[in-house]
Order: C-alpha cells, then sequence, then structure tokens
C-alpha cells in the first residue's frame, strides 16, 4: 500500500504515473482512490506475466503506456489469463 500513497503524492506534484496489480490486489486502486492502475490477471509475483513470455510483457507494457498517456485517471483491467512459456 505504501506504493499507493507514493504514486498519489507524484500524482498532486503534477507527474503522471500509473501502478500495475495483480488480480489478487486488484481491490488496493480503487480502496486508496489511485489515479491510474492496470490489473493483470497474474498471479502474486508476476504483475507482467510469465518469465520467458516476451509477448505478454509486452502487452503489459504498452496497456500501461497506454494508461500513462490517457489523461482521465482510470483503472483498467487487461484481459486474458496466466500463460506459461516453454
Amino acid at each position: 500500500m505504501s506504493v499507493g500513497h507514493v504514486q498519489r503524492a507524484i500524482e498532486e506534484s503534477g507527474i503522471p504515473t500509473v501502478s500495475v496489480f495483480v488480480a489478487s490486489f486488484g481491490h488496493i486502486p480503487e480502496l486508496m482512490s489511485l489515479p491510474r492502475s492496470l490489473i493483470t490477471p497474474h498471479p502474486m509475483g508476476r504483475p507482467l506475466g510469465a518469465p520467458g513470455d516476451g509477448g505478454r510483457q509486452r502487452e503489459v507494457v504498452r496497456a500501461a503506456l497506454d494508461l500513462f498517456n490517457s489523461p482521465d485517471p482510470k483503472i483498467v483491467e487487461m484481459d486474458g489469463g496466466w500463460r506459461v512459456s516453454l
């Protein structure tokens, strides 16, 4: 939760931020009124996806950057599921 407090303080100074949360912590952005948050359907400890799954990791980073560039505060939930790469 401390990351949320830092995010809010940075936003109040005029710098946009984005937090990426795994689904099990998906309630935190709304609870803390965080301005821009991306919720992924991944398990704890893997907010960007499985190790070695560069395609999915790029999808998450692109979604976070799209949210970063959005002028309106919002919480976005990503589609898809946990994929284990070979």
